[in-house]
């Protein structure tokens, strides 16, 4: 069964008002869509927002001051990811949001380990594998990032970089069952923000070694059907090329989510 592709939207601590949040909304929901957009076919039901089979899925990560009023405005057809949460349920962990209140919310997928919450707040890899498994337990759907700096790259040490991110989360997983709840997305930091995109060849043998890792670590299945998708100055202009790779299921994009380009991101793959 071929994976389904996804393309996310990072909008990270964007926009700076209500005012242009709603520009952005209204463009999304007034556009021409791939007919094919839809959830995941193993979405749980209290979070599945369309019915049927599709071909590719899209979420968008705004502020966590919007998620909520965005449920009611967004189009049926675009979920909603958290940019982060905490690994406990409850307590006092002020400015903290919880993996059980995010799943109450019925906001069905958060993001984790991404690299700026990595560089800037400090998150090393196992307590990124332990808010990966609170948020799975908690139900969520987790969009998991790993990449390598650019002195990493430059030291021909980008596998062993992201291999280690990724073995943190299969220590504190043991197993194969909740691989079906994870997107892996692959952002070389020095690509991130800065204009420098991998070339295609760059990032498909970056995501056919993360494949292989899941054979090796996880299993065969797993390998084959988790999405890993690209992420680090996507645009327009590049994802046509590095969509056709066969080891890239799709993009998390940031400053482009933004931005009207972003429908084109969305629409790569239609026919």
């Amino acid at each position: 069964m071929p994976r389904q592709f996804f393309v996310g939207g990072n909008f990270k601590m964007n926009p700076g008002s209500v005012e242009q949040k709603k520009h952005i909304v209204d463009l999304l929901n007034q556009v021409d869509l791939d007919p094919e957009t839809g959830t995941h076919p193993t979405t749980k039901k209290r979070f599945r927002r369309t019915q049927g089979p599709s071909t590719i899925e899209v979420v968008i990560a705004p502020p966590a001051l919007y998620l909520i009023p965005l449920k009611s405005l967004l189009r049926k057809e675009i979920q909603l990811a958290a940019q982060n949460c905490h690994f406990e349920r409850l307590g006092a962990f002020t400015g903290e949001i919880s993996p059980i209140q995010l799943v109450d919310a019925e906001i069905p997928y958060v993001i984790l380990g991404h690299s700026e919450r990595r560089t800037l707040f400090h998150e090393t890899s196992e307590l990124v594998a332990k808010k990966t498994k609170a948020a799975l337990d908690a139900s969520l759907r987790v969009i998991l990032c790993v990449g390598e700096t650019l002195a990493e790259r430059e030291a021909g040490r980008t596998t062993e970089v992201v291999n280690e991110q990724l073995q943190a989360v299969v220590d504190v997983l043991k197993g194969t069952v909740y691989w079906n709840s994870i997107v892996i997305a692959y952002e070389p930091v020095w690509a991130i923000g800065t204009g420098k995109v991998a070339t295609a060849v760059q990032a498909q043998d970056a995501h056919a070694e993360i494949r292989r890792f899941l054979e090796t670590k996880v299993s065969e299945s797993v390998a084959g059907t988790t999405r890993i998708i690209y992420g680090g100055s996507v645009n327009a202009a590049n994802a046509k090329e590095l969509s056709t790779q066969p080891d890239i299921d799709g993009f998390l994009v940031g400053g482009a989510s933004l931005k009207p380009e972003f429908v084109d991101i969305i629409n790569v793959k239609r026919q």
